[in-house]
Formats: structure tokens, sequence, C-alpha cells
């Protein structure tokens, strides 16, 4: 299937990602306050290489840089996230003047530059004051979370008009407040339920602020998710899939669309009704003007009767002896398509975008060349399959590239490179890789970057 940018329309958004903690570095400059994040890689055998996001890729000093490259690259679309910390170093009242005019000299240059700026307001660096408090399990979230989305909005909304409220809520309740593989490193249910219930309503709350502060905003929440195929087609094995597929795919969507929680496939989810309070049914919907889907593999899952809560497990990659990324997710392109499908048929999801997707390969770095054919080739497997999703009626009018460069890549610290562009850490060097020269081509053939 030979495709270009023309099959996908002149209204399909075309982009790249980021976050604020993994490039910004600098992080106490200016009165910035530390995030769960600054504290979490602290932690001995936290961070695989025991490397921390004190300086990331220095974007902090170095945004128009970036922001240079991304003109460079011919990408229009630039999402980024705010950093709560930067802006609120205490979490609530006291804004941090510097913190706050660093993104609107941020957004200005994209701006300038003829790139649109598009903001998440929230990608898991919550402020560690707040963290001090419970962080995402204390109700009192809701207030402070109020108070942040409506400042944002408010400092720049007049430029902003497209903004995304959480990104991936299952990720960062599930990893960081249920497993503990992620900051804040808290785990078991009882964190887990009550840091997922106050996303949910925090989700609808950010939604109805940006739209009533934000004229003609565009208003959206991303998901991570990952297409769930049982390991056989046993009963038990088939079972778990819908199980793994309620936890993964549906508990954050089906809420935001008034259909309530999963509990009919993940009956575990029945004791979040100790944290509900009177009304809280009514508050957790609202009606996104679109939904940002984020995937980069799918999942395998085996019944295992002895596992607590799921009674089963995922199959790695590398057991399955499948192609794989260094991050050892399955290489399975038909997952974007099987997913814009399945969030295509909710009748209230009226846009999908995809917010991100990419992978993390070897690159092979010759004469100032970095050789990512890998990465290449995932990425037009992956753009082919939207594609296909599109042309059978699925409204997906987005494509958000994760990611811009090299990053602190969370748990994995600087082991993982996503990045189109190389990062060197010890310099702070920056070489766009084969695959953005041909992220660049693909989008303006007539302007490829050189």
């Amino acid at each position: 299937m030979i495709f270009s940018k023309d099959d996908f329309g002149d209204n399909f958004k075309w982009g790249v990602s980021t976050s604020s903690y993994q490039i910004e570095g600098s992080k106490l400059a200016d009165g910035k306050g530390p995030s769960i994040w600054d504290e979490f890689v602290k932690r001995k055998g936290k961070i695989l290489d025991q490397s921390r996001g004190d300086i990331a890729c220095d974007h902090y000093a170095r945004h128009k840089e970036d922001v240079d490259l991304i003109s460079r690259l011919n990408i229009p679309n630039y999402r980024m996230s705010l950093s709560w910390s930067r802006i609120l170093p205490n979490g609530t009242n006291e804004v941090n003047p510097k913190g706050a005019d660093f993104y609107d000299r941020l957004i200005d240059y994209c701006l300038e530059n003829d790139i649109i700026p598009w903001i998440t307001l929230y990608h898991w660096d919550l402020p560690q004051k707040l963290q001090e408090k419970g962080g995402w399990t204390n109700r009192e979230i809701l207030n402070w979370f109020e108070e942040y989305a409506t400042l944002c909005t408010r400092l720049y909304g007049d430029r902003i008009k497209n903004w995304m409220v959480l990104n991936e809520p299952m990720v960062f309740t599930g990893a960081g407040y249920f497993l503990g593989y992620h900051a804040p490193g808290l785990k078991g249910l009882d964190n887990f339920l009550p840091a997922m219930h106050h996303a949910v309503l925090c989700q609808a709350l950010g939604g109805k602020i940006v739209r009533s502060e934000v004229a003609k905003a565009k208003v959206g929440t991303t998901f991570s998710c990952s297409h769930i195929d049982p390991a056989s087609g046993a009963p038990n094995d088939v079972k778990t899939a819908i199980r793994f597929d309620a936890l993964l795919n549906r508990l954050f969507i089906e809420p935001t669309l008034g259909m309530g929680y999963p509990v009919k496939d993940l009956p575990i989810v029945n004791r979040v009704e100790k944290f509900l309070r009177d009304g809280d049914e009514s508050k957790m919907p609202f009606d996104f003007d679109f939904i940002g889907i984020q995937n980069y593999t799918r999942e395998v899952v085996k019944y295992k009767w002895y596992i607590p809560y799921l009674q089963g497990q995922i199959l790695e990659a590398k057991s399955r002896n499948v192609i794989s990324t260094t991050m050892g997710w399955e290489v399975y392109p038909q997952s974007i398509y099987k997913l814009l499908h399945k969030f295509g048929q909710y009748e209230r999801v009226k846009e999908i975008i995809v917010t991100e997707n990419g992978a993390a390969f070897p690159d092979h770095i010759e004469n100032n060349r970095v050789i990512d054919l890998d990465r290449t080739e995932f990425l037009q497997q992956y753009i082919m399959q939207m594609l296909k999703a599109k042309r059978e009626g699925v409204n997906v009018n987005g494509y958000f590239l994760w990611t811009l460069m090299d990053n602190f890549e969370w748990a994995e610290g600087f082991t993982q490179r996503f990045g189109i562009v190389h990062v060197d850490f010890q310099t702070q060097q920056r070489t766009i890789k084969d695959s953005g020269h041909w992220y660049s081509s693909f989008l303006n053939p007539s302007n490829a970057s050189q």
C-alpha cells in the first residue's frame, strides 16, 4: 500500500509530542518547585540506569533551538505539556512568574514560526507538595486541579486553542499508585482506586474549565491503549482478555462517555464505591471535542487463576518470539487499526486524534548520520494502518508522533530512545535521525529537511 500525506486530506493534523519533565531539565530553576518525579528518581533502584531528569534535554534553556528543529522538520503542530510545579511551585496559591513566563515565551516562539502549540495540562509531574498531602488519592486534588487548570487557561487561552486535560490516566494511576513502578511509587488497590476515581473526575472538570475559559477551544484528553488478544481460544483465556481490555482500554473512556465504570467485565472496580460521593456519577462524563489515543503495541494475555484481581498475565513479546522494540514491546501495526475502530464505535466519540505513537530502537551513528531504519519502517507501517481505518470510516483526524527528541524515558531513564532527533546527553548536541528526515519529507516533499 503506497500512501502520502495527501491521502489523509487537507484538514488532518500532523505533529510531534513531548512532555515537560522528560525534556525541560532545570529542575529548580527560576523558582520551580519539586515534582513527584524529582523526588522519585532519587530512590535507589527505581530508574534503570540510575539517571535523573535534572537536565534531561535542557529544553528550558534551549527551547528556541528545539522549536527551530520542529520548523526545520516541517512539522506544523507541537503537542507539549505544562509543568504544574514550574507554574505553581507548591501546587496551589502562589504563581511563579518566571515559570509562567517560560511557557509564554515558548508558545510565542512556536507561533512566530507558524507552529501550532497543543497543550497537555497534566503529563505526570504532580507538585511534590501536593503528593505530601496524598496527591491523587486525596479528594482535594479536585480543588487543586481546578485552580491549576483555571490559571493555565487564563494565562495561555488567548493563544492556545487546542487543549488536552490528562495524559494517559491509566498509566499514571496504575504504574504510580498501584504497581509503584512510577512516581510517586505507591502500591495497592487502596491507593489506585481513589487515584483512578479522582482522575476521572478531574478529567471532566478540566474539560469544563477549558470550555468555559477559552473561546473557541478544542478540548480533548488522551488515553493509553493496547489491542488485547487472548493467548488461545480457550474460554478462560478469552475471559482474561476481556478483563484486561476493560482495565487497559475502557476504564477511563467509558465513565467519560457517561457509561460508568466497566464493573461487569472488571468486578474489582466495584470497590471504588467507598470513594464515591453523592453526585459523582453526574460529574464523571464530559462531551470532549476529541479523544486522543496513544498506542505502541498489543498485548497477549493468558489465564492464571492464582494472580490477584485479574486472574491472568501479559505474555512478554520475547517469550512469543515476535519482533519487538528495545522496550520489549511487540511491533504490531494492526493494533492501531483495531483500536481506532474500537474507539470509533463509541457513539459519543466525535473525533479521534492519535496523540502518541512511536518506537524505541537502537540508533546506528555513522559519519554524523543517525541511521534508524527500524523506526522509519515502524512509523510507516502504523501510519498506513491509520489510513486504512480512516478509509473505512473511522473519524481519525490527527497524528502526533512520539517523540521529537530522545529524552528521559521515565523508569527506563536514558536507556530508551524514541526520538526522531538524536540527543547526545553529554553535549546536548541534536542530530536529526533518518526517521526525522523521512517524516519531514512525508509532511512536505518539496521542502524536506536537509
